[in-house]
């Protein structure tokens, strides 16, 4: 991972954009698209009071998980001290809080965990041992929300080469996901589903994309997993 790339703060959104340019959407789109399918897959019972977002970037995600659950706390851990501080100053106060990933010590407190993106940029060696800590962090019975970049869609690489930050990264496949995600601790995963398949001038099809969670051509997949 070229950490340089991400202490660059607000330039992180720039580089982001050069690439989502390609879809027509901004992130705020993508995101409020992973947490709406991760509030519809969640059971009806389940409330979580408190909620991690592993790799939290520049918080903006954080922000919207605030507003999707009211009432819950929610941490963002980032490894980037720029990008916290960005983060501190972009989102501040109220039901939100940011923290260095290297000074988080508490185990078993969350019942949440959201992580976007993430994986891609940390090496194929060091993958199960970030995976088993999201299972440390969880209370039992809390959920991981896993969210990757699909390796098989054509357009998430060619979005990927355009962003310097995603260059280089090694994506992992669904398959290679939820061989992690099991070996890391957590219960058999619920169904690997696909999302984001018609950039915006395709945007009348979209109705049709319920429908084709199943199908691995979307731009991103989720997996949803349960600690025991």
């Amino acid at each position: 991972m070229n950490h340089d790339l991400f202490d660059l703060g607000e330039d992180y959104d720039a580089m982001l954009a050069q690439g989502l340019r390609l879809s027509g959407e901004d992130k705020r789109y993508f995101i409020r698209g992973r947490l709406r399918k991760l509030r519809e897959s969640l059971p009806p019972p389940f409330s979580p009071r408190r909620i991690l977002d592993f790799g939290c970037g520049s918080g903006d995600a954080a922000r919207e998980l605030a507003d999707a659950f009211p009432g819950a706390r929610v941490l963002g851990l980032e490894a980037s001290e720029n990008m916290l501080a960005h983060a501190r100053r972009m989102h501040p106060g109220g039901a939100l809080s940011f923290a260095a990933i290297r000074d988080f010590q508490e185990t078993g407190v969350f019942d949440l965990c959201h992580v976007n993106g993430v994986f891609h940029h940390i090496a194929p060696a060091g993958r199960l041992k970030a995976a088993a800590a999201l299972c440390r962090f969880l209370a039992p019975g809390g959920r991981l929300a896993f969210f990757e970049n699909n390796p098989w869609n054509p357009g998430t690489r060619w979005v990927m080469s355009r962003i310097p930050f995603d260059r280089d990264a090694k994506p992992l496949s669904p398959p290679e996901a939820r061989s992690l995600l099991r070996e890391a601790g957590f219960a058999d995963p619920a169904p690997t589903l696909f999302l984001f398949y018609f950039p915006r001038p395709l945007a009348f099809l979209r109705f049709s994309e319920p429908w084709l969670e199943r199908l691995p051509l979307g731009a991103q997949y989720f997996i949803l997993a349960a600690k025991p």
